[in-house]
């Protein structure tokens, strides 16, 4: 018996050492992957074009020196407000006024003149030759006299619109040649918001289409307005179209030369949707991870679309079916999973007889 007693203590240490093994391999063996289970949805997307544009004045121009003459008066300030037609700097006019004088008087001689003669013609002392002559003497003087106050006109610089004046670089007394730039008025009552577009986005875009645009000195502010025109043509070093908006601008807040970001809605639809976290890629290949009934994951492809708070738009995906949301990168195609809110399933047991 003392010879049989380490055989069977061999045996016993053996058999345990076997069943502690067991064990440590089924403690090692990892559960499947919890992941989250979410089916698709039906979302609103809209399809937005995005560019970046200039801001130009409605109206702008800045009127030059038509002669060679100087300044008598400067009438405007920096950035003053003026009205159509308002007189905003005075040029010399010595000799103008003195020609003028003087084709107001021939002017008014001849007219004179004009009168004794076909006086005359009327009673048959004058001949049709003399009426004619001073005819033409008489037009010739009020040409003249409408040339000097023509002359005298160029020398008065007025506003041709409503709108507001640049910062003033010239004074009264100083002598500006024909061509100097004497200021700039501009119209801003409304905003010409110049921006391009892709060429293969010109079918989204019409005549009368709002828009929305923001400038980064009011980044909490965006300003609303309206295609107005397209340009026609295509630039084709850009292969990009010319789009010009209109915004109203109350109180002057956009100034001309403004960069501004502009947001056009082309088109709205509902598609299905799935969060963003669920769609993987590789290449230009698009997948999502169905979860079968079994609880396995099975990869299938999707096309992708627009994206929006955190949805992706998807087509291809069955009816009804649930896809991994959360947990994608822990899952492989076939492999078990376990849905985060199911119920795990309980195994049947045999029935006694």
């Amino acid at each position: 018996m003392a010879r049989g007693l380490p055989l069977f203590v061999c045996l016993g240490a053996a058999v345990l050492t076997s069943a502690c093994g067991k064990a440590e391999g089924e403690r090692k063996k990892p559960p499947p992957p919890l992941v989250v289970a979410v089916g698709a949805v039906r979302h609103r997307f809209v399809d937005v074009i995005e560019a970046v544009g200039t801001a130009r004045a409605n109206e702008q121009v800045t009127i030059a020196s038509p002669v060679t003459e100087r300044l008598e008066r400067v009438l405007f300030d920096d950035g003053m407000a003026v009205g159509r037609g308002q007189l905003l700097a005075v040029l010399s006019q010595g000799q103008e006024d003195a020609q003028l004088r003087g084709a107001v008087a021939t002017e008014t001689q001849a007219g004179q003149q004009y009168d004794r003669i076909k006086n005359l013609y009327d009673r048959g002392f004058a001949t049709r030759a003399q009426l004619d002559q001073q005819v033409a003497l008489t037009e010739g003087a009020r040409a003249s006299a409408a040339s000097a106050r023509a002359a005298i006109g160029d020398r008065m610089i007025r506003a041709p619109f409503a709108g507001y004046v640049s910062l003033r670089t010239i004074s009264a007394g100083m002598v500006v040649t024909t061509g100097t730039p004497l200021v700039t008025v501009s119209d801003l009552s409304r905003i010409k918001l110049d921006f391009t577009v892709p060429e293969t986005k010109l079918q989204a875009l019409r005549v009368g289409q709002p828009i929305e645009a923001l400038a980064a000195a009011f980044p909490e502010a965006p300003f609303a307005g309206t295609i107005t025109s397209i340009d026609p043509v295509i630039d084709p070093s850009s292969r990009a179209v010319l789009v010009r908006a209109t915004l109203p601008n109350p109180g002057a807040r956009i100034k001309p030369g403004m960069l501004m970001t502009v947001r056009v809605q082309a088109a709205e639809r509902d598609a299905d949707a799935v969060p963003e976290l669920a769609v993987t890629g590789r290449g230009d290949a698009r997948f999502v991870y169905l979860v079968t009934p079994e609880k396995k994951a099975r990869q299938v492809p999707v096309k992708t679309g627009l994206r929006d708070g955190g949805l992706i738009e998807v087509s291809g995906l069955p009816a009804g079916a649930r896809v991994v949301g959360d947990g994608v990168i822990k899952v492989a195609d076939g492999m078990t999973v376990r849905v985060r809110g199911d119920k795990p399933r309980v195994p049947k047991t045999a029935s006694a007889d």
